[in-house]
């Protein structure tokens, strides 16, 4: 792998990152009701997925899952049965239930926001296509294959890091202006609908 390489995979991979997507606008949602801090923390929960994801992808497991028409359709009914699940317990949200910026969340609070994270990440047919079509275009055959992915796959994590800060603090910035009730549920609604519009996207997606 050349310099070359790498300074034409970091742009095209952080577009990828930063594209708006469910785990994106997770971290808003995540961050207007719990802060900067905590959403960044649960996205930990993504990288997790994408850590197994790249790990699949290294050793060549991942082709199998995503060529496997009958595997397939059953990531992505899961994904997308668990985003309209969000949609609808973002939809009936009660008023109040987000935590005050400066209150630390319980324990288990942050261990649920994280494994939401990493279920939608998983649950994600398009994640998989990243890995398998994506990642591999940049690895020299020739090379050391292992130690080529390794180096993507911290780049890809790096950047997605900065993509969940970014998301989170623009997310972490709306707490005051949905201060009001209505606001809040406004903005809770438009997120129900964006998840389940991605449920109905991801259902609608095809092998290529």
């Amino acid at each position: 792998m050349t310099l070359y390489t790498l300074l034409l995979f970091i742009p095209a991979c952080f577009a990828l990152n930063m594209a708006p997507g469910p785990n994106n606008l997770l971290s808003v949602a995540n961050a207007k009701c719990h802060g900067l801090r905590v959403a960044c923390l649960a996205g930990l929960g993504r990288l997790m997925a994408f850590v197994l994801m790249i790990g699949l992808a290294a050793s060549g497991l991942a082709v199998v899952l995503y060529t496997s028409e009958r595997i397939f359709l059953v990531i992505k009914v899961l994904g997308a049965l668990y985003l309209f699940w969000l949609a609808f317990t973002l939809w009936n949200a009660r008023e109040g239930e987000e935590l005050d910026g400066d209150e630390k969340p319980h324990a288990a609070d942050l261990l649920l926001l994280a494994r939401r994270e990493f279920l939608v990440a998983a649950g994600n047919p398009k994640a998989i296509l990243i890995f398998t079509a994506f990642l591999p275009q940049f690895v020299d055959p020739a090379g050391n294959v292992a130690m080529q992915f390794a180096i993507l796959g911290v780049l890809f994590l790096a950047l997605e890091w900065i993509a969940i800060a970014a998301y989170a603090f623009v997310g972490s910035n709306l707490r005051q202006w949905f201060s009001r009730p209505g606001r809040k549920r406004w903005f809770n609604r438009v997120c129900a609908g964006l998840l389940a519009s991605a449920g109905l996207g991801m259902l609608s997606s095809r092998q290529v």
